[in-house]
């Protein structure tokens, strides 16, 4: 390798980290060489077959890593190999792992308000969980929140919009739901529950032989990418859009307080820096691989079908009741929920002025030209 070859791949590095920590916020301090060597381990809420986001976490720790001169090194373990996927939190608020990355709305039975961190029906596209997070006071709240349990959050991925999941019956109306045992998590699992649905919390892992065997009736997942791999097209064929359950999925690198606290300062922002690059690739690469992975389910007979109306209605108004229970039972829900709402308002106000009415005619106008 030539003298210009090694200066210009150091420059892509330093330029890389750069704006990764302008994302962030963070200012990248000089490393110092007296730093020390530190090795952490993550545990991951997610299993190796869900490649995006397990290679966003990857991506975590080689960042930290470059940013670090290789002397602060973390070690990542999908969902179970250390602890089972929906524990993340208390590994790392117990010690038991220095780090994780998980979802805030697998903990609600012991925060429900941590539903903020993730995504809530009817709520935020993945920018304006973004906005919010960064100039709306959204990190400020879930970090109170995180600290009841001991531990730090950092916003690092997200899946953009979801789809409303596979269905080994076709859904005509929200008379259908009764009765169905659907796989969902969180939050909008009490809303398929005031629909009459039976919901399941069943891991990752479990997902499709459970759909095969008839034990479940439905499931919701991720995306066209995700679903593909996990082979949920060959035990049902009804798969269902727009994802208004879940416009994203916000994934948050989560920290145990002690153990942050005793990082030197070159180190936390490293974290910083990684965490924000790992939110907006994360992103990014949904996007690119969901369309070519749905024509291929698509082709192999998947039957593409859009929410009827009065499900989408009920949806909604199972979704707006449940906040409304939520927020007068507890206070502490009640206040992220009116700053979380005043804020969408305005961003929705925002859309439907400007962006979102554009993508409007885009979208359109691509349907006419046969694209």
């Amino acid at each position: 390798m030539t003298k210009d070859e090694v200066s210009r791949r150091a420059f892509m590095r330093t330029g890389s980290a750069a704006a990764a920590a302008a994302m962030a916020g963070v200012a990248l301090p000089a490393k110092a060489a007296s730093e020390p060597r530190i090795k952490w381990r993550l545990v991951s809420s997610f299993p190796t077959t869900l490649d995006v986001i397990h290679g966003g976490i990857e991506l975590i720790a080689r960042r930290v890593k470059e940013l670090t001169d290789g002397k602060f090194e973390i070690s990542v373990f999908p969902a179970g190999e250390i602890v089972p996927g929906y524990q993340v939190l208390d590994a790392v608020q117990q010690g038991t792992t220095e780090c994780g990355v998980t979802c805030g709305f697998y903990y609600l039975g012991k925060l429900p308000a941590l539903v903020f961190d993730t995504c809530l029906p009817f709520g935020m596209t993945p920018r304006q969980q973004d906005a919010w997070m960064n100039y709306g006071g959204g990190l400020e709240l879930m970090r109170e929140l995180y600290g009841q349990f001991g531990v730090l959050q950092f916003p690092c991925g997200g899946t953009g919009a979801q789809m409303g999941g596979w269905f080994r019956s076709e859904i005509k109306s929200a008379g259908d739901l009764k009765g169905l045992r659907i796989r969902t998590p969180g939050f909008v699992s009490e809303v398929y529950a005031r629909l009459g649905a039976v919901p399941q919390q069943i891991a990752h892992s479990d997902v499709y032989s459970s759909l095969e065997k008839g034990t479940l009736d439905a499931v919701e997942i991720i995306g066209p990418h995700d679903d593909e791999k996990l082979g949920l097209w060959k035990a049902a064929k009804f798969y269902y859009s727009p994802g208004v359950l879940e416009l994203d999925a916000q994934l948050s690198f989560i920290v145990n307080k002690s153990r942050w606290d005793g990082l030197p300062p070159t180190y936390q922002a490293a974290v910083a820096v990684a965490s924000a690059e790992a939110r907006t690739k994360m992103i990014a690469k949904y996007d690119a691989v969901n369309i070519a992975a749905l024509r291929r389910l698509l082709a192999n007979g998947v039957k593409l079908r859009y929410w009827p109306e009065d499900v989408v209605k009920a949806m909604y108004k199972a979704t707006v009741d449940l906040l409304q229970e939520k927020s007068q039972a507890d206070p502490l829900f009640a206040k992220v929920h009116k700053q979380w709402d005043d804020f969408r308002a305005g961003q929705s106000l925002w859309s439907s002025i400007n962006d979102g009415a554009a993508e409007h005619y885009v979208m359109a106008f691509a349907k006419q030209s046969g694209k």
